[in-house]
């Protein structure tokens, strides 16, 4: 009788066979492909973008202009593209951004930088030089006043630079995009406590953001020569 319920037992028990991958079923294989890369000009527009919320969170009593184009007859392409003009009553923020990736070297007297010790660029501080002496040029009423020299890189850098770019004294400072707007306001209380120079008024600042806004260049054309003749100008120089 046992010998019976045993066999009965087998028979009814399905052979067992090895699991078949469905025809359906996707077998996750590691990709061979590359990730595709972020192209230059978005990031350019996500640094852009993060810059535009650091300034956002300024004081209302500021005011500021992204991406202004003016003429300078002593630049050798004839104008000068600023990242950022910021306007405070303490003075005119002029900022240039980076987008580098590396370790930057420098110091204020050195006409180029090095990024990783692998290629150079032109001291950033120098070019701003030019972009606060283009803005001046159009603020005949406003010489006496602070321009602050800010040159933004963003976290993906680590800075070997003149340590006096990072002391809040200096009117030529270097800092990661992520801490613009605390720097911008550290300076602010920096020249109120001082006392020294004129102040802007509320309608100092609206003039000067309206003639700045009315001389910037939005025309297309011009734009793109003026990027095609500085990207010669960069070749030239290396």
């Amino acid at each position: 009788m046992l010998k019976k319920l045993m066999s009965m037992f087998k028979s009814n028990t399905p052979d067992k066979k090895p699991t078949q991958p469905s025809k359906n079923s996707k077998t996750k294989t590691s990709s061979s492909k590359p990730k595709p890369k972020v192209q230059p000009t978005r990031i350019g527009e996500l640094g852009e973008h993060k810059i535009n919320i650091q300034l956002d969170q300024l004081p209302k009593g500021c005011k500021y202009v992204s991406d202004l184009m003016v003429a300078n007859p002593k630049s050798r392409t004839g104008y000068s593209q600023i990242d950022h003009v910021v306007i405070t009553p303490q003075g005119l923020f002029v900022i240039e951004t980076k987008n580098y990736n590396g370790e930057i070297k420098g110091t204020r007297d050195n006409k180029s930088w090095t990024v990783s010790n692998r290629f150079k660029m032109y001291n950033p501080f120098m070019q701003n030089y030019g972009h606060i002496q283009a803005i001046k040029s159009l603020l005949p009423d406003y010489q006496e006043n602070r321009y602050i020299s800010l040159v933004s890189f963003t976290m993906r850098c680590r800075f070997s630079v003149d340590p006096e770019l990072r002391k809040i004294h200096s009117d030529e400072l270097i800092v990661y995009d992520v801490e613009l707007s605390e720097y911008i306001q550290r300076k602010m209380n920096r020249i109120q406590a001082e006392k020294t120079g004129p102040v802007l008024t509320e309608s100092d600042i609206q003039k000067i953001y309206q003639t700045l806004k009315e001389a910037n260049i939005t025309d297309p054309k011009i734009r793109a020569e003026h990027v095609d003749k500085a990207g010669s100008v960069g070749k030239a120089k290396k």
